[in-house]
């Protein structure tokens, strides 16, 4: 008799559990032709290109740069290994604390990397996979522009196996380089 009374309960709790769950399947389908705020259906997923290249849009909203955000993110087999964005080297005053040398200087977009206070986001993503240890051989890099020629020269030392690049940049010497090196290139829409 003691063993039919649990078994009972969990009868009836299985059809509450049961009836609830078809309640929510149904609410959950109602619920799929919506669109939700990413501007996907809620019932579809991001391809893992776009899944990371949101992620590098995110690591950029950190950038402190006056002329553009930058975010890059490093994946190996789908796990994160570090991230970078453009700005001033830890512990230094930022540019949008001091100013953008370039911008005083007249200098364009795409020439005399030096003349800048601050590091590019691949450059920050490098050192940081450095800092912690962390090889960067076989990755595939995700930024949310075309990497420079100085940092796919470092991005092609690093060993990195694939770029995947939402906007351009006006660097042709880069492309061509990252080209020669077998890195494979590949650029997602915005």
């Amino acid at each position: 008799m003691n063993g039919s009374i649990p078994t009972a309960i969990s009868c009836l709790a299985w059809g509450m559990l049961a009836t609830g769950c078809s309640e929510l399947s149904r609410s959950a389908h109602a619920q799929a032709g919506k669109v939700s705020s990413m501007g996907q259906s809620s019932g579809e997923r991001p391809s893992w290109d776009e899944y990371f290249m949101e992620i590098a849009r995110v690591a950029a909203k950190r950038s402190t740069c006056l002329r553009r955000q930058v975010g890059a993110v490093a994946v190996r087999n789908r796990q994160i290994l570090a991230t970078g964005y453009n700005g001033a080297p830890a512990g230094l005053a930022h540019c949008s604390e001091v100013g953008c040398v370039r911008a005083t200087l007249g200098i364009p977009s795409g020439e005399r990397h030096e003349l800048c206070r601050g590091l590019h986001a691949e450059q920050n993503l490098i050192i940081q996979a450095a800092v912690h240890g962390v090889a960067m051989s076989d990755a595939t890099v995700y930024c949310t522009f075309q990497p420079c020629v100085v940092c796919s020269k470092m991005l092609i030392n690093a060993k990195v196996a694939r770029v995947v690049f939402a906007g351009e940049y006006p660097d042709r010497l880069a492309y061509e380089m990252l080209q020669e090196a077998g890195v494979e290139l590949s650029r997602i829409q915005q």
